[in-house]
């Protein structure tokens, strides 16, 4: 199953990102004007 999060590279949907990483395909879409290039490494996508 895939769940689609929405401002994923803000701080809230990072956080739910990394924790439906580990059980779900996620699919993130956000066109970052609150937040930082550097999360998606971080996230591990």
């Amino acid at each position: 199953m895939s769940i689609l999060v929405t401002s994923g590279f803000g701080y809230i949907g990072s956080h739910t990102a990394v924790e439906l990483i580990n059980n779900f395909e996620v699919i993130i879409v956000d066109d970052l004007p609150n937040s930082e290039k550097f999360i998606l490494n971080n996230i591990g996508v």
